[in-house]
């Protein structure tokens, strides 16, 4: 059995850094809370929900320069943002 590859973190895992990344710009924060409906209380008390965190990948994928951002924020690629949010839908 092969090792996993520790390089590239689990679809939650990126989903939180992607939640992390975007709410560290006021505006950008602010746009996904008033597009997602949440509050910050609410968002803090489902951060860890693999619904939340695929709207969080939904979100960043509405908007490619955010998405491009975020990937290369993360060190990932776009595709794996899409890929973490496929994951999480499943």
């Amino acid at each position: 059995m092969r090792a996993a590859d520790t390089n590239h973190p689990d679809s939650a895992t990126l989903a939180l850094s992607a939640l992390a990344w975007t709410l560290s710009d006021g505006p950008r924060a602010e746009r996904l809370l008033a597009l997602t409906g949440l509050d910050a209380d609410e968002l803090r008390a489902r951060a860890t929900d693999p619904t939340l965190l695929a709207a969080v990948l939904a979100f960043l994928e509405s908007y490619e320069p955010d998405l491009m951002s975020c990937a290369d924020a993360l060190d990932v690629t776009p595709a794996a943002l899409v890929r973490a949010h496929q994951e999480l839908e499943a």
